[in-house]
């Protein structure tokens, strides 16, 4: 049975997954919902220009990125209630995942606004569907922190994590993120670099963190782009105790560990004992 053509309705916003690379990756849903909506909110209006003229579609764009989408509400609010239809695109990929669109999103639907998301790439579930590590359970974190603490931290709190981690990072922190993952995960840890997906130059680096490290060391060239991290989690099936110390790490940050045991003891209802060591372990990692 065929799925019916479903057209474009007055006063809908669409939000229109976009390729991550190769234009050929724009669906035909995509094409059509961008072909008859009144405007497109884009980003990057150049970049997304381009992506029109390669399917040959003129329609009037609208800027809308992190620093002035809140502002661009009443405006986009005030055109759907004339009953006109509007679509929403990031860079690359699905929209609002590590991208803008979240607050403009959330005050439409409050709205009542009818929200339609179109579907389509995103560099996470590309990455996952190619990098040879467990994905029935899986944990996005975005980009990790420019701040060397920071990043740090972030990794402390996941490194018992046992689902598989997914980080997004940049060419030009890859090395240190790389040789904080080695000292906080460990060397033998396995991970997946994924990087310029869809594109001419895509590559999936597979090995441990220290043998992936040690290879972007000596072939700079290879840093190059933007890079989806995909990591094996802990070797653990024990969920409460992942559970118990995501939340010591988060009441370490306000609390000696002696305080910070006794409060988790309550709410997990653990030994505080255990906890109080657990607490020791995490607080003598270097941040």
């Amino acid at each position: 049975m065929g799925v019916p053509d479903v057209s474009i309705e007055p006063g809908s916003f669409y939000v229109v997954a976009t390729p991550i690379g190769n234009l050929d990756d724009l669906s035909h849903r995509a094409v059509k919902c961008l072909g008859e909506v009144e405007l497109i909110a884009a980003e990057d209006t150049r970049r997304t220009r381009h992506l029109l003229d390669h399917v040959g579609i003129n329609k009037p764009l609208l800027s809308l990125h992190e620093h002035n989408e809140r502002s661009r509400v009443d405006g986009l609010v005030a055109r759907l209630q004339r009953g006109e239809s509007i679509a929403l695109v990031s860079d690359a990929g699905t929209p609002l995942i590590s991208d803008p669109g979240y607050p403009l999103v959330r005050a439409l639907a409050a709205r009542g606004f009818r929200v339609v998301p179109i579907p389509g790439p995103c560099s996470i579930t590309t990455a996952l569907s190619a990098a040879g590590l467990p994905t029935d359970r899986f944990l996005f974190e975005g980009f990790l922190p420019a701040r060397a603490a920071a990043r740090r931290q972030v990794m402390g709190r996941l490194s018992r994590q046992p689902r598989t981690l997914v980080f997004l990072e940049t060419a030009k922190r890859i090395g240190a993120s790389l040789a904080d993952m080695e000292e906080i995960f460990g060397g033998d840890r396995e991970l997946a670099l994924a990087r310029e997906l869809t594109k001419i130059h895509e590559e999936f680096l597979r090995g441990s963190v220290r043998d992936l490290r040690s290879l972007l060391e000596s072939d700079p060239g290879r840093c190059r782009g933007e890079f989806v991290m995909v990591v094996r989690g802990a070797a653990t099936a024990d969920a409460a105790v992942e559970e118990a110390a995501e939340l010591m790490a988060v009441l370490l940050e306000e609390l000696p560990v002696s305080r910070a045991a006794a409060v988790a003891a309550r709410v997990t209802g653990r030994s505080k004992k255990i906890l109080y060591r657990l607490g020791l372990e995490l607080s003598q990692r270097p941040l």
